[in-house]
């Protein structure tokens, strides 16, 4: 890519207002929310568990999972809220008997972007917990309603779905796009001056025939 040209009458900046500037585009709320995305349009089952006294009630969900939405907390640190939407279908099976309820919540997480040696940026996702999840469970009939609460069917709700979305933002393509290797990303552009690469992904040689060499960039 064609470098600017640079003249006498550039703007000048800190080294620290560069390095906000870059952190607030690097993690800007497209990319984080990228990340992310493949969560979106997921599903998953869920039990059946035995609940209530007894254990003698089984519980069993089909969870959907929508698209993620993001909002970015601009301070001293930059955060982010995220917020995961799902939608259950659950049911509660005793035999001779069994209630069915729809469940729309969410998974609030919260994000927050930090600086690391040797220069990483890194987004750090707090370990999902069952506070985290947020329901709003709907019964059809009072008897389900009551079966719900003996069999503390909202806490193992809130658990199974903390625990599935843990599991999910730990997944290594999840992690690999949670952090950037900002020296890497610098000697990749600095490799090759004219931007070009042969087929065997060596540097191209230039106009005279030979192969360009690397300029002096540190990489310590």
């Amino acid at each position: 890519m064609a470098q600017p040209n640079v003249s006498d009458d550039a703007a000048y900046i800190s080294y620290e207002n560069f390095g906000r500037r870059f952190f607030e585009l690097a993690v800007s709320p497209e990319r984080v929310a990228a990340a992310f995305g493949e969560l979106a349009g997921s599903s998953f089952d869920f039990g059946p568990i035995g609940a209530g006294p007894g254990r003698l009630a089984k519980v069993s969900a089909k969870v959907h999972v929508g698209s993620p939405e993001l909002k970015r907390n601009d301070g001293e640190t930059i955060t982010f809220d995220l917020t995961i939407p799902i939608r259950l279908h659950l049911l509660i099976d005793l035999s001779v008997d069994k209630q069915r309820f729809d469940v729309d919540g969410d998974v609030v997480l919260r994000l927050t972007v930090r600086a690391a040696e040797p220069l990483w940026v890194i987004i750090d996702v707090d370990e999902p917990s069952s506070e985290d999840v947020l329901i709003d469970v709907r019964a059809e009939t009072l008897r389900g309603n009551v079966l719900r609460a003996l069999g503390s069917v909202d806490h193992e709700i809130k658990r199974f779905v903390a625990r599935y979305i843990a599991q999910e933002i730990r997944k290594p393509h999840i992690e690999a796009a949670r952090t950037i290797d900002v020296i890497s990303q610098i000697e990749r552009a600095w490799s090759t001056p004219t931007g070009k690469r042969d087929e065997s992904g060596e540097d191209a040689p230039d106009e005279s025939g030979n192969a360009p060499t690397t300029s002096g960039a540190a990489t310590d």
